[in-house]
């Protein structure tokens, strides 16, 4: 069961990202303050959920790179520690949970400080980590945001925090935008998300993709891909129901230099008898001059595929009952679907694990949820288009 203690897993460490290598420059540089046990530091492009030294749990940064989220009280911290461990186990041979580490975090086991044996921390691959500027966004996904178990007024708090949650499907927790013509970040916390209505959600996740001159059309279209992927993988297994879980979205917000130029709308770029002034800026983690005059083109971002059958995954417990994929309105690969997001370089997680609870039916409360993104992303193409 899930709601049971586990022991630490301490599990390889291989794939661990060297501690020589720097981690994606933040906006201001590395993180900041002083060192927390050895060497450890708050995590600085956090968006969203418990943050060091305000909460009594909270999420640091370790000298390797990785991200240290500590174990919150029981039941929810033992029950998220299981389930990465179920997940990630090295004997682990079930093909769905194998896909599903594709769609999560990796995970690295254990941590805890020499000097406090006893606060155990979840080590995490740090998903922004390859980025240079990251844009951040974490969404909690589902109808509702308490668990079976939690008391009335557990349930009555949450609700109270977002009424919309069951008619929506999910909300904006947090979001960072990397603006490319002053080379600064705008940050949106959860009272911004609760304050996006039906009528206004559209537009208040729009904000996400737009860089202050421009929408990235190839990033909302990369994200629909990945939100696709994860929603097939969903509607296949019949193997859990997450509550409070959320995705976490990345994306590069320095353009690409493989881009097609295309001049975008800022005060700091000029078109003047055919000629464009590019817009550069001084990257610090290679030490280059990377253009800033780009735009992202559709066009490379479309290909056709072949679908595939979905592969059906057998056994008898709870984790493993299947059922084989049939196509539906969302979630499915069709013929103009991105495949790898092209130039894009795009992240879409599931994370946040504390209200996830094995069952033999599927998760209709996320599937709604996962469903009715999808339609928004969809429309901010559509409107872009």
């Amino acid at each position: 069961s899930f709601v049971d203690v586990c022991s630490p897993n301490r599990l390889s460490s291989g794939g661990v990202p060297s501690a020589k290598e720097k981690s994606g420059q933040r906006q201001g540089g590395p993180p900041q303050g002083r060192p927390h046990l050895h060497g450890c530091v708050p995590l600085s492009h956090q968006v969203a959920g418990h943050k060091y030294g305000v909460d009594k749990v909270g999420i640091l940064q370790h000298p390797d790179g990785t991200v240290l989220k500590q174990l919150q009280p029981p039941p929810r911290g033992p029950r998220e520690m299981q389930f990465y461990s179920m997940v990630y186990a090295e004997d682990c041979c079930d093909p769905c949970l194998l896909e599903l580490q594709n769609h999560l975090p990796k995970y690295y086991g254990t941590w805890s400080s020499p000097d406090s044996p006893n606060d155990l921390y979840l080590k995490l691959e740090d998903v922004t980590r390859r980025f240079k500027k990251p844009c951040i966004m974490d969404v909690k996904l589902g109808q509702r945001s308490y668990d079976p178990y939690a008391s009335q007024e557990k349930r009555e708090q949450q609700i109270r925090k977002y009424p919309l949650m069951e008619e929506i499907g999910f909300l904006v927790l947090g979001m960072r935008v990397y603006k490319v013509c002053s080379d600064t970040c705008d940050s949106y916390d959860q009272h911004y998300g609760r304050g996006l209505g039906k009528d206004t959600v559209k537009d208040g996740l729009a904000k996400f993709f737009h860089n202050g001159a421009s929408l990235r059309k190839d990033a909302v279209l990369a994200s629909i891909w990945r939100v696709q992927r994860i929603l097939r993988w969903v509607r296949v297994p019949a193997t859990a129901h997450l509550f409070a879980s959320s995705l976490l979205f990345v994306y590069e917000g320095l353009p690409s230099s493989s881009a097609r130029p295309r001049v975008i709308s800022c005060r700091y770029l000029i078109e003047e008898a055919g000629q464009e002034e590019e817009l550069t800026e001084y990257n610090n983690n290679n030490n280059i001059q990377v253009a800033m005059a780009w735009d992202y083109s559709l066009d490379a971002m479309y290909t056709t595929i072949e679908r595939q059958p979905s592969p059906v995954c057998q056994g008898s417990s709870p984790w493993q009952q299947r059922s084989q994929y049939h196509c539906g309105k969302h979630g499915e690969l069709r013929s103009h679907d991105v495949t790898g997001g092209g130039d894009a370089q795009v992240e879409v997680r599931m994370i946040d694990f504390a209200h996830v609870f094995p069952s033999d039916s599927h998760d209709q409360g996320y599937i709604y949820g996962l469903k009715h993104l999808l339609t928004v992303l969809e429309q901010i193409l559509c409107d872009a288009s």
